[in-house]
């Protein structure tokens, strides 16, 4: 088939003896005649017949002598290939026919994978039925008769279109450079096609697969033929300059229809895709309705990272890492604002926590919001050994775990992992482990980290970090938001102004300044400090507070102690001072810096 955009006209089939011409033997035989349009005016495959196109007919009435006659075009009228159809008594006999032939007949298999797109005729099914011949009216027409009346025979798609469009959006130039080819996944490619009702099906009970079709010579319209099949979207990714752009095709109906064209137009923006609209039609109109499709938020980049650009792409992301993917690395290219929306944290638990690389860029995610009754809560549930969390700057998040034993923190639930230059502000709130920045820190280190968030719990609860533990480090972080003791009368609790218990953290160059208050009773211990709640190890250097209580750990299993800030005696410049000689000492490249009323962290 050619590929021609205009309309077709209507195509005389001429069904001849093998000298062509129409006979009528002894008065007792009429050969039939035959007409046909095809009703879609953009085929696929073609608009016209080409010279070799070959049909099947059926004489309904009489498909035991006249089933699946092969009829080829030769110069521009289709003959009988061998037998000739007949009409050989007085009734009236109704025909139908397809396209391509197939010898076989019957139910046809077929795939539709790229190889199979490069020859797309072959899999571009058409059928008409209905038309009917007698010997006094041997024409039959294979047309559409609706205009008069009557009905639609005409041959008609019974396969699905999807037709894309690229464009250059924000930021790309494609006369520079062009999409070199786009991959759509979820699709069944494999079915069949019954020759004698015209019925295309998808093989449902097969394995979805990805069908990636090159955009070869800078052809910018792309069509794929498919089998009909249920799907609501299409995971889309476009490769543009060796990265790969994501977005998802959304299906109206929730399906691929027989005889439908699905046109997207999809802008190559600098920062990902968009989509503009998805109209389906048959292929005789190109009209229909609207659809939409959805842009996934992310880019992937040449060495295989993860940029993203919004909050749905900050949503996508954490699905996928959820699904499995639990070491892609990820940046943020721009602030992500996740206000109203329902946020499901990256990393579940200990068997699939995060173990890639998160950097923030300095951006900042705002209105983070989540309530559940799921274990590990935050930016990221669960941050493993592996796991790296920089540069992000949180505000106003509303987060609250109602398990019973949650860690519910601002960037992590739980963590083994490393977290550096983060800020949280808002509010934390959960039961047993429970920090503005970290609820539960099991190795791994938290540096340079800030949080003003107010947080409540019921057993270890700290302005930045519920429980430290297992060899972990805090270092040069410091917490200004208020923290709430909500006493659980079947535990021991504790809670403090930077940390609620400290089992096993060195602690260097921090301080505090929340007021750390109670509410209910205990008949066992309760412990709070102004710095920490309760404290199991010797290695605390250069840290302060400065709140509402005198003493700086409540209980304080080892020789050493915070210093608290008295105004006097104890400045804040001279705990600047401390604090970052220790840094230094230590070999951080962290420090402070005294330009307000509080200390502020730099990095050198």
């Amino acid at each position: 088939m050619k590929t021609r955009f205009f309309a077709l006209a209507a195509l005389a089939l001429a069904l001849a003896a093998c000298n062509n011409d129409n006979e009528n033997l002894n008065g007792d035989l009429v050969a039939a005649q035959f007409t046909a349009d095809i009703a879609p005016a953009t085929r696929a495959s073609g608009t016209t017949w080409d010279n070799g196109d070959r049909i099947g007919i059926t004489d309904i009435d009489n498909d035991t002598q006249y089933g699946n006659v092969p009829f080829i075009l030769k110069n521009g009228k289709f003959e009988a290939e061998g037998k000739v159809i007949y009409i050989e008594d007085t009734k009236t006999h109704t025909f139908r026919a397809y396209y391509p032939y197939n010898a076989a007949g019957g139910i046809l298999t077929a795939t539709t994978d790229a190889t199979a797109q490069q020859n797309q005729p072959a899999i571009d099914f058409l059928f008409a039925s209905g038309a009917t011949g007698d010997k006094n009216n041997p024409v039959v027409s294979f047309t559409d008769k609706t205009a008069k009346g009557g009905e639609d025979n005409s041959f008609h798609h019974r396969m699905s279109r999807i037709t894309l469009t690229f464009e250059a959006g924000d930021g790309v130039d494609f006369s520079v450079v062009k999409p070199e080819r786009y991959t759509l996944d979820g699709l069944l490619l494999t079915g069949t096609f019954n020759t004698a009702d015209g019925i295309a099906t998808a093989d449902n009970g097969a394995k979805t697969g990805e069908l990636t079709m090159n955009l070869a010579d800078g052809n910018l319209t792309s069509s794929i033929i498919l089998f009909p099949q249920t799907v609501a979207s299409l995971p889309l990714v476009v490769n543009y300059k060796g990265q790969e752009y994501h977005a998802t095709l959304t299906m109206p109906e929730g399906a691929l229809q027989a005889g439908n064209n699905y046109t997207y137009t999809v802008k190559v923006n600098a920062t990902g895709l968009t989509l503009e609209g998805c109209t389906i039609g048959s292929w005789v109109d190109g009209g229909g309705e609207s659809g939409a499709a959805e842009d996934l938020g992310y880019s992937i980049q040449n060495d295989g990272s993860y940029k993203v650009y919004n909050a749905d792409g900050l949503m996508n992301i954490a699905e996928l890492v959820n699904g499995g993917k639990t070491d892609i690395n990820i940046t943020l290219d721009k602030n992500i604002d996740l206000t109203g929306k329902d946020w499901t944290p990256i990393g579940t638990d200990n068997d699939n926590s995060y173990t890639g690389n998160f950097d923030g860029g300095g951006h900042t995610i705002t209105g983070l919001t989540v309530t559940t009754n799921d274990e590990n809560v935050g930016l990221f549930g669960y941050l493993g050994k592996a796991g790296t969390v920089k540069n992000v700057v949180m505000e106003d998040v509303q987060i609250t775990s109602n398990h019973s034993r949650s860690h519910a923190g601002g960037v992590a639930g739980h963590s083994n992992g490393t977290i550096e230059n983060c800020s949280v502000s808002g509010s934390v709130s959960g039961t047993v482990f429970v920090g503005g920045v970290v609820g539960a820190q099991w190795n791994g280190s938290t540096t340079g980290c800030s949080s003003s968030a107010t947080v409540k719990g019921t057993t270890y609860v700290g302005s930045l970090v519920g429980q430290t533990h297992r060899g972990a480090t805090l270092t040069a972080c410091y917490a200004t938001g208020n923290v709430t003791l909500e006493i659980d009368p079947i535990r021991n609790t504790a809670a403090g102004g930077l940390v609620g218990m400290n089992a096993g953290s060195s602690i260097l160059a921090c301080y505090a300044i929340g007021n750390v208050t109670s509410t209910g009773s205990i008949t066992g211990n309760v412990n709070i400090g102004g710095f920490l709640g309760t404290n199991y190890t010797p290695v605390m250097t250069a840290c302060y507070w400065k709140n509402n209580h005198e003493q700086g750990i409540g209980y304080n299993n080892k020789a050493t102690n915070a210093t608290k800030v008295d105004g006097s005696v104890v400045t804040w410049q001279k705990a600047v001072d401390a604090m970052n000689t220790a840094l230094q000492n230590a070999g951080s490249k962290w420090r402070y810096e005294l330009n307000g009323a509080l200390p502020t962290l730099r990095k050198q």
